[in-house]
């Protein structure tokens, strides 16, 4: 199939904006929660009157300060209550919201409140702060900057108590459908981050759809929904809008260090996570299993599940001595696991790489189902979504209610819907480059089954050609490489090469652990173990995993193990956590040479 489409589940209000979904929650639904904060280390609930009051109050100082229609306001800050406070009083007082990541380097903030022509920006911590006064003289454009944890919320109290409500009233019902309501930086994987324009159109053809075609995840007054991604990233964007439109209870914290005390004291009914956060789990049950000696009942539940969510595939189900099995192992295992995600949820929903089937079915086999998505900063996040009753594992789903997704002679997936962003800023260009002939062009290779369901093959610029002529997409076997507890990244290489290759790092939380268990010496390290036989071995079976996935001529022949991990900080990864392939590659062009060298 080369073109698919479903209808649209829910209608864009063509004089409508973001705000009108907190006068809406508070008018229809005033004593529901629709958020909560962490106080004194508990959460507390706020209802939809209470949002929406200090919505207003926070608008109101942003008005007294100068901010204007249309302004753009900087926020950098982890993902935390105030973000989405402050996100709804920016639209509330008629500006765009412009996310800065909260890792980001004093150039990479220069760049993006200079780009954007940003007039104030909130912070949240010294750090934040820090980064933007110490390129203040090259922003003549901003003139405020208020900071969450030096009193910055209440100072904006205290300088809108003369603002009337009506002020607040008048300017959140200025900006339309088409109107900008975000101007969202992409990672920059390559060159200088694009300021992607999203509109209110966009989130409300994005949010909208998705609770509709996923409602029974979305019960108001029964689901929640625990956000733990960065709100600079649209995903993080779409965990928070989608809850307040539903509306269902959001809450927020600031990274996953923590994740499983959140998630059992929080017990949401809805997770929406990147694959890695699965794959934590997975690989820590696991490790915890063989430490306490039941590695072995570990895999064989962990097959069981597997073996019975392929089964719920088939004409005749599971069997009954399956079904046997797994009830046994439910008791033993699953319900231990779906504990630690909470104990309440029953459904995920990933995106930001693939997921891979294993883990699909393995979660799907637990009782806790991970519907796989699919998106781009340009989509608002997710273009493509399984649905909640008719998932297919293995790929990103069926496109977006009222968005279609084509298939070009070359493979590349072709978007169209009320959900694309509306411009490149300041980049007509790109933007004309990136929307040819009507359609905006993902970069992203895929097909479409004969149901409309979507599988990503790769990136169209990361085709590796061999040497023999052999077209090899790295996205497949990298993932599969890259389920191994211990490794943490993979890159596959062989451009022009007469085989394919990869680089492998090595997961530093489970690396000790495993140290432990293959009695290696207490506190050793990637780079002093690089070469060690066990290890080598330990990758090697990962990489035999991988290859299993795909032909010969695609299979990876040797590899080398890097001394250290990719992070954003050593400049290999961008914020959302893709590799910037071109800079590993530079870096360490002397390991590729060694994987060639004869």
């Amino acid at each position: 199939m080369r073109e698919f489409s479903l209808p649209a589940l829910y209608e864009v209000p063509a004089d409508g904006n973001l705000t009108d979904i907190v006068r809406r929650n508070a008018a229809q639904h005033p004593d529901v929660a629709v958020i909560a904060r962490k106080a004194q280390g508990a959460w507390q609930d706020v209802t939809a009157r209470e949002f929406l009051a200090e919505v207003r109050t926070a608008a109101k100082g942003l008005i007294a300060s100068g901010v204007q229609p249309g302004d753009r306001v900087g926020l950098m800050s982890r993902t935390r209550y105030e973000w989405t406070l402050l996100d709804f009083a920016i639209w509330s007082a008629g500006a765009i919201t412009v996310p800065v990541y909260e890792t980001s380097s004093p150039e990479q903030v220069r760049w993006i409140l200079s780009d954007s022509g940003a007039t104030a920006c909130v912070t949240e911590l010294d750090g934040h702060t820090a980064a933007v006064e110490a390129v203040r003289e090259s922003l003549p454009a901003l003139k405020h900057v208020w900071q969450i944890e030096a009193g910055g919320v209440a100072e904006l109290a205290r300088l809108g108590q003369d603002v009337s409500d009506q002020a607040v009233e008048e300017r959140s019902s200025l900006a339309k459908a088409d109107d900008p309501a975000t101007i969202v930086y992409t990672s920059g994987t390559t060159g200088r981050p694009k300021g992607c324009v999203l509109t209110h159109r966009s989130f409300f053809a994005e949010c909208g759809n998705v609770v509709e075609r996923l409602r029974p995840l979305f019960r108001t007054g029964e689901c929640s929904v625990l956000l733990f991604l960065p709100l600079a990233h649209v995903f993080g964007r779409l965990v928070q809008v989608a809850p307040m439109m539903a509306p269902i209870k959001l809450g927020c914290v600031p990274d996953i260090k923590n994740l499983t005390d959140e998630l059992a004291a929080f017990r949401p009914t809805l997770i929406l996570g990147v694959p890695r956060v699965f794959e934590k789990v997975y690989n820590s049950a696991r490790a915890k299993a063989q430490a306490d000696g039941k590695g072995a009942i570990f895999d064989k539940a962990a097959d069981t599940a597997i073996a019975y969510s392929k089964a719920l595939d088939s004409p005749s189900g599971p069997s009954f001595g399956l079904k046997l099995k797994h009830k046994v192992f439910d008791k033993l295992v699953y319900g231990k696991l779906r504990a630690v995600l909470g104990g309440r949820g029953e459904y995920a929903i990933s995106g930001g790489a693939p997921l891979g089937e294993r883990l699909g079915h393995f979660f799907r086999g637990i009782g806790f189902t991970v519907l796989e998505g699919y998106g781009l900063t340009e989509s608002c996040a997710a273009t493509a979504f399984n649905p909640w009753d008719r998932q297919k594992i293995g790929t990103v789903g069926q496109p977006l209610p009222g968005s279609v997704v084509r298939i070009a002679d070359d493979g590349e997936v072709l978007l169209h819907g009320e959900h694309l962003f509306k411009e490149y800023w300041n980049n007509p260009a790109a933007t004309a480059e990136a929307l040819a002939d009507g359609w905006f062009h993902t970069g992203d290779i895929g097909t479409l089954d004969e149901d409309g369901y979507l599988r990503i093959t790769g990136r169209k610029k990361e085709i590796i050609v061999t040497a023999g002529g052999k077209n090899v997409a790295p996205a497949v076997i990298e993932d599969r490489i890259r389920a191994h507890a211990l490794v943490a990244e993979c890159m596959v290489v062989g451009d022009g090469r007469p085989f394919v290759g990869a680089l492998v790092t090595i997961d530093e939380e489970f690396l000790g652990r495993w140290c432990a268990e293959h009695g290696k010496p207490a506190g050793s390290t990637a780079a002093s173990l690089k070469d060690d036989p066990d290890l080598n071995a330990a990758i090697q079976a990962a990489v035999d995993d991988g290859n299993a996935a795909v032909s010969k001529a695609e299979s990876v022949r040797k590899f080398r193990i890097l001394p250290s991990q990719f992070t954003e900080e050593s400049g290999h990864l961008t914020p959302s956590l893709k590799l910037k392939r071109n800079v590993v590659a530079k870096d360490y062009s002397d390991e590729i040479e060694a994987i060639y060298a004869k």
